[in-house]
Order: C-alpha cells, then structure tokens, then sequence
C-alpha cells in the first residue's frame, strides 16, 4: 500500500512539474500589467494570436497644462498628434522565441514619436528587461520594467 501511495504522489508532482514548464514555454509569462523603470507609465501586456502587445493602462501625469488627457503630440504622423496616450499601444508583434526571449516587436517612444525595434527578456517573474534599438541590439538602450501585482478583493 505504501508503495502505491509513494507511486501516486510522485506522479502527481512529476506532472505538476511537467505542466509548470509547460507554462513558462508557452511565453505567457509577459502578460500583465508593468510599470517602466522611470515610472512614468504602465503597460499591460496581452497576448493576441501568437502575438504579444501592449497598451499604456496609467500615466502619473495623465493630463496636460491645459488640464486635458495628454495626446501624442510628437508623433511624426501629423494626423495621429490628437490620439490619447492612454490606451495607446506602444508595444507590437513580439513572438515568444524560448529562454524567456521575446523578439521581433516594435517599442513605440511618445517622448520622442519613433519607434524602435525591440526585443524582451524576463530576469524573474517580476523584472523585465525592454531593450529598443536601431538596426542590431547592440546600438540600444535598454530599460527595466517591474510587475504590478494586483490586489486580490
């Protein structure tokens, strides 16, 4: 009987295992909400198809001098300077690629309306390393995001 008991619990923890590693392969440990190293925003990121965006869900300073909700006013198409930061996607197109490496996306700067090529890769389940770069990785800057963990009511 003992030995059944030691059979069963052991292939109970094998496959929890097995599907925790299933999990982190999958790429979906990016979804969420993250704040970016100057903690002026926070974005949350989704996973459409077998894509990852993400859309800017806070700003600290939401609002203009004029009191207003802040637009894109640096963005080099004239005909979207009046979109609204918040919601706006910054993030696009990243494809998982294994080891906690998300490549092959696009990281929209406001401050300055371009748009860099970027890639992701995760430290820990709450630290995220966004590099931008123009043309090979090694011409960018890279910035650490952290995790927001919600609140459970």
């Amino acid at each position: 009987m003992k030995k059944i008991i030691y059979l069963f619990s052991f292939l109970l923890f094998t496959s929890f295992g097995s599907s925790l590693k299933a999990q982190d392969a999958s790429g979906d440990a990016i979804i969420g909400v993250w704040e970016s190293g100057s903690g002026k925003a926070r974005v949350n990121i989704i996973k459409s198809g077998n894509y990852y965006y993400g859309r800017i869900v806070w700003l600290r300073e939401p609002l203009n001098e004029e009191g207003k909700p802040k637009v894109d006013k640096n963005n080099p198409d004239e005909a979207l300077r009046k979109t609204p930061l918040l919601g706006m996607r910054m993030l696009a197109s990243f494809e998982y690629k294994g080891d906690n490496l998300w490549e092959d996306g696009t990281i929209y700067d406001p401050e300055s309306g371009s748009t860099y090529n970027c890639k992701i890769s995760l430290e820990d389940k709450s630290t995220m390393n966004i590099r931008g770069f123009v043309g090979i990785s090694a011409f960018g800057r890279t910035d650490v995001w952290k995790r927001l963990e919600l609140k459970k009511k």
